[in-house]
C-alpha cells in the first residue's frame, strides 16, 4: 500500500513538472517571437538562398561545388514556410532543409537541401585547413586552401590514387583504382565530366572533390552510384557553395512504424532487396551501410519504393581488388558478431574485415538488427517495422524464427540461409495481400 502511494506521488510529481516544463517551452518560444517579429517578417520577405554568404559561397573553393549556383542566383530555390524561420535554426541540428525548386516548363517541385554537417562540424573544418596552412585557427581560408593536400594534386597528376585519399572517409576507406576512377569520371560538379582524369579538373574543382570527400563523401556516393542507374540512393541535383541539393524522395521510413500490416510487409521486402543489391551486385562493389536507423531511410511518396536518403556512412569495397590481392581469409565468409546495445541504432563491425572478404553479410545483419528485429529501437519504441504481425502469421512462428536467425544467428552461416529466406517469405507475404 506504502509502494503504490509512492508511486502515485511520484508519477503525480513528474506529470505537474512536465506539464511545467512544456509551459515554460511555449512561453520561451513566445518570447523569442515576440523578441524576432521584425526579423520573423524580413524572413518571409527575403529569399536568403540568392545571398552568397548564407549558402557559404563566398568560402568556395573550401565548398562542395557550384553547379547550381545559377539556380540559386536566379531565386528558383526558395525555402519552405518553417525553413524561413532562421530561430527555428537551434533545433535543425543537421541543417537539412525542405525547398521549392522552379523551372518555367517543369512548374515547382519539392527538393531537399543539406549543408552536409552540424554549424560546429563546418567551423571546425574550416579552423583545421587554416591550422594546416598557417598553423592558426583563423585565417584567409581562400588562400589556406591553395596550401593544403587539397590543392596539392596540381594539373599535372592523372589520376587521383588510393595511396592519396585511403581514410579519408568511409566512401574511401580502403579505395580501389576503379572504385576512385569512377568517383572522378562522374563527378557532376564540373563541366567536362566524363573522364577519369584528374587533370581535366579544374583547380578549384579539385580542390572541392577532396574536400568533400574528406568532409562528407554523401555526394560523391550518390553521384557515383545514382539512382538513374537503379542505385537506392536519392539523387544528387547540384551544389551551390557549402549547400548541396538532392531530391526530396518522401516521408521517413519512421512514419510507416505503425501502417497497415500489408503496407510494413512491402517495406520490410524491399528493404532486404537493398541489402542483397548493396551487398551483390554485377558491378562488384560492394557499399556496406555503416548507420542503419529509421531516418536514414525514406519511402517514395508516388510508387512507395524505399530509398537511402542519408549516404555519409557508406565503405566502398572493390570485390574484384580483394579476389586479386587475395589477403589473409579473403575467401572466407564473414559473419558478423550481434552485440546487446542499450542504445539506438548500434551496429558491431570492422572496417578492416569489410574491405578485405568477399563475402560479408554485413547489410543483412545492420537492417534486421536496427529495422525489422523486436532488438530495433528507436525513438523510444523497441519492436521493429514488423511488429504486431497477424494471429496466423504469429502462430506459425516462422517469420519470427527468420528474422532472430538474421539478427542473433545460432547455426554456422546461418545469417546468410536466413536473410535469403526472409526475403523469399517476405515476397510471398507480400504477393498474398496484393
Amino acid at each position: 500500500m506504502l509502494c503504490e502511494t509512492m508511486l502515485r506521488f511520484i508519477s503525480l510529481k513528474f506529470g505537474r513538472l512536465y506539464r511545467c516544463l512544456k509551459f515554460l517551452f511555449v512561453v520561451s518560444l513566445f518570447v523569442i517571437l515576440v523578441m524576432n517579429t521584425h526579423n520573423l517578417f524580413a524572413s518571409f520577405q527575403k529569399n536568403e538562398l540568392m545571398d552568397r554568404r548564407f549558402i557559404n559561397l563566398n568560402k568556395c573553393p573550401a565548398c562542395f561545388g557550384t553547379s547550381w549556383c545559377r539556380k540559386f542566383m536566379n531565386g528558383q530555390i526558395s525555402f519552405e514556410t518553417w525553413g524561413r524561420l532562421r530561430f527555428l535554426d537551434f533545433f535543425n541540428v543537421k541543417n537539412v532543409y525542405f525547398a521549392q525548386y522552379g523551372e518555367p516548363r517543369e512548374g515547382t517541385r519539392r527538393i531537399v537541401l543539406k549543408r552536409l554537417g552540424s554549424n560546429q562540424e563546418l567551423m571546425d573544418i574550416d579552423q583545421k585547413i587554416c591550422k594546416r596552412a598557417t598553423g592558426r585557427p583563423r585565417c584567409d581560408l581562400i588562400q589556406a586552401m591553395y596550401k593544403t593536400e587539397f590543392a596539392r594534386l596540381n594539373g599535372d597528376v592523372r589520376l587521383l590514387t588510393p595511396e592519396v585519399v585511403e581514410g579519408w572517409s568511409d566512401l574511401v576507406h580502403c579505395p580501389s583504382q576503379r572504385l576512385l576512377d569512377r568517383i572522378v569520371r562522374r563527378y557532376a560538379e564540373t563541366k567536362d565530366s566524363g573522364s577519369f582524369l584528374l587533370k581535366n579538373l579544374k583547380d578549384t574543382e579539385r580542390m572541392q572533390l577532396l574536400m568533400t570527400l574528406a568532409f562528407n563523401p554523401e555526394p560523391l556516393v550518390l553521384q557515383s552510384f545514382p539512382s538513374d542507374e537503379g542505385w537506392p540512393f536519392a539523387k544528387y541535383l547540384g551544389a551551390c557553395g557549402r549547400m548541396v541539393a538532392v531530391n526530396y524522395v518522401g516521408e521517413e521510413l519512421w512514419t510507416f512504424f505503425n501502417a497497415p500490416w500489408e503496407k510494413r510487409v512491402d517495406l520490410a521486402m524491399q528493404l532486404m532487396e537493398i541489402a542483397e543489391q548493396l551487398t551483390n551486385n554485377d558491378f562488384e562493389f560492394a557499399l556496406y551501410l555503416l548507420d542503419v536507423s529509421f531516418d536514414n531511410f525514406a519511402v517514395g511518396s508516388r510508387d512507395g519504393k524505399v530509398i537511402v536518403v542519408d549516404a555519409e556512412n557508406v565503405l566502398v569495397a572493390d570485390k574484384r581488388l580483394i579476389k586479386q590481392n587475395k589477403p589473409e581469409n579473403w575467401d572466407v565468409w564473414y559473419e558478423s558478431k550481434f552485440e546487446e546495445c542499450d542504445k539506438e541504432a548500434c551496429l558491431s563491425f570492422s572496417k578492416d574485415i569489410l574491405c578485405s572478404r568477399v563475402t560479408v553479410d554485413h547489410n543483412y545483419y545492420a537492417i534486421c538488427q536496427n529495422l525489422l528485429s523486436r532488438h530495433a529501437t528507436w525513438r523510444g519504441t523497441t519492436g521493429g517495422l514488423l511488429h504486431d504481425p497477424p494471429v496466423e502469421i504469429a502462430k506459425e512462428g516462422l517469420l519470427e524464427a527468420l528474422i532472430d536467425e538474421c539478427t542473433n544467428p545460432k547455426k554456422r552461416s546461418g545469417r546468410f540461409q536466413a536473410a535469403k529466406e526472409l526475403r523469399e517469405y517476405l515476397t510471398q507475404l507480400s504477393n498474398n495481400v496484393r
